[in-house]
């Protein structure tokens, strides 16, 4: 008999009560879009996670472009990233304005390294993008050690990395999303905490990153109708964040 990979019906059935709750006290409250489901879900998982600064997002792919449209791109600016990652890595890169730049991942991990990065850095790299593969993550206290010695940020993709962890350069844990000054998140229905649709996350270890961020996904501005830079329509759906509050317990 054929068995699935992934049963989301019976994962469903599994939690159905309290998932049949949550979005039923959504669609009660009429509040659809940000507002205290979202907050709720940002502060769970910033706990979750230990980083001072989670932004809801609208999908994985715009949990990767909007922290690179936060570092302001100028022309000829590169991004390094591996060459083994889904498409959605070179994706966001291009269409944050940066060029990308491939690099070697290591033949035992299929990660990068601090070696495989070094071989491409050129003097117009802006940032890095380690990819937490298959939810194994990246060697992150060397890559970030190198990023900070020639001045690049580090953004993790940990799309299919929500829960993993690694020892730190001081032998205690750090989770995926933790590791670097800011991380994107998928909440794809397959991944391992997953929506009823597309949503995505982005942490941050640095307030100023994290509140561009904020801005970005609401058009450039966190007051209606002010645009302090432009933006774009970004914000994490009230109906997945109940949904992920119930998944994440």
């Amino acid at each position: 008999m054929p068995v699935p990979l992934l049963d989301l019906t019976a994962q469903y059935q599994s939690i159905k009560d309290d998932l049949d709750a949550a979005l039923a006290g959504v669609v009660a409250s009429q509040r659809f879009i940000l507002g205290p489901e979202v907050e709720g879900l940002e502060a769970e998982m910033a706990r979750y996670l230990r980083v001072p600064h989670a932004v809801g997002v609208a999908s994985g792919t715009d949990a990767l472009l909007l922290p690179l449209m936060a570092l302001d791109p100028r022309p000829g600016d590169e991004v390094i990233i591996p060459a083994f990652t889904f498409f959605a890595t070179a994706g966001a890169v291009w269409n944050a304005g940066f060029r990308p730049v491939f690099c070697d991942v290591d033949p035992f991990t299929f990660n990068v390294t601090a070696e495989t990065l070094e071989a491409v850095r050129t003097g117009r790299t802006r940032a890095v993008i380690p990819v937490h593969l298959f939810g194994q993550m990246a060697p992150m206290s060397g890559i970030t050690e190198w990023a900070d010695a020639h001045g690049l940020v580090v953004i993790e993709d940990a799309a299919q990395a929500v829960g993993a962890r690694q020892r730190g350069p001081d032998g205690l844990p750090v989770m995926a999303g933790a590791a670097a000054p800011m991380a994107a998140f998928s909440f794809f229905p397959t991944k391992n905490l997953g929506a009823f649709g597309d949503a995505g996350m982005v942490t941050s270890l640095d307030e100023t990153l994290a509140e561009r961020v904020a801005k970005l996904r609401v058009h450039g501005g966190r007051q209606m109708y002010h645009h302090e830079m432009v933006g774009t329509n970004s914000r994490l759906d009230a109906l997945q964040a109940a949904v992920l509050r119930v998944k994440l317990k």
